[in-house]
């Protein structure tokens, strides 16, 4: 049985994603700060795999360590995906006026704790195993009001190129899920109708395909990878030109 880390899996894209990996027969350990919101989920997909709940914040060092000790419990280690991030103030501010402090923990959470959970994971990850770090299209654009969370990105996206480069028994992804109708996404849009979003599931074929196929090493749009008999073709969400990707 393959086992793959997933955070932030008690909504959303970490949600969606673990749904369909318990139906595909991976074990898992789930990580999200609301314990009941993940023990929910946790309760849910036990009939069909093995799963591992384990509420706590990513960086927390501690945190992390047993989230690897968790999956090697279930066998060993697969894959490793972080989902799991702080968007800091809402609404954006300008960078002139972002708070360092909050600016500091966005960091953490964004780029400081993923490093650290791969770095946890990377004595149990076996030749072949797959790194899916969740980014954003902010990493790689210029939006105004979004230096805060874009700049946090866009360094996770730096350094899963550089771990691709440095670890090539492995497979390792950056990948922006696109714009989705998640609690996230609205928090950026205070106020705003999201309701033309799609929902989460509509990126979960792309990152099974990153986790289960042979795909090298990358940076992806999730919506146009898709399953392997699909790729290139699925069409654009309608309305999602131009908007921001959380």
């Amino acid at each position: 049985m393959k086992v793959a880390i997933v955070t932030g899996a008690s909504r959303g894209l970490g949600q969606a994603l673990a749904r369909e990996l318990a139906d595909r027969g991976w074990g898992l350990v789930l990580d999200a700060r609301g314990a009941d919101a993940l023990a929910r989920t946790a309760r849910e997909l036990e009939g069909r795999t093995a799963v591992r709940a384990v509420p706590g914040d990513i960086t927390d060092a501690g945190h992390r360590r047993h989230l690897v000790e968790a999956a090697t419990s279930l066998g060993g280690l697969a894959a490793v995906v972080n989902n799991a991030s702080a968007l800091g103030p809402s609404p954006q501010p300008g960078l002139a006026d972002y708070p360092l402090d909050v600016l500091r923990e966005v960091y953490e959470t964004n780029v400081v704790g993923p490093l650290g959970l791969i770095q946890e994971a990377l004595p149990h990850l076996r030749p072949g195993g797959r790194i899916v770090n969740v980014t954003s299209d902010a990493a790689a654009e210029a939006y105004e009001g979004w230096g805060g969370y874009g700049s946090s990105k866009a360094a996770l996206e730096q350094l899963t190129a550089v771990l691709a480069e440095e670890h090539p028994e492995l497979s390792v992804h950056r990948v922006d899920p696109g714009d989705l109708r998640t609690r996230m996404h609205q928090e950026a849009f205070p106020g705003e109708d999201i309701s033309d979003r799609p929902p989460p599931e509509v990126a979960v074929p792309g990152l099974v395909r990153l986790l289960e196929g042979d795909l090298p090493s990358g940076r992806h749009r999730a919506q146009d990878v898709g399953p392997p008999e699909t790729a290139g073709t699925r069409p654009a969400w309608p309305g999602n030109a131009g908007r921001v990707s959380v």
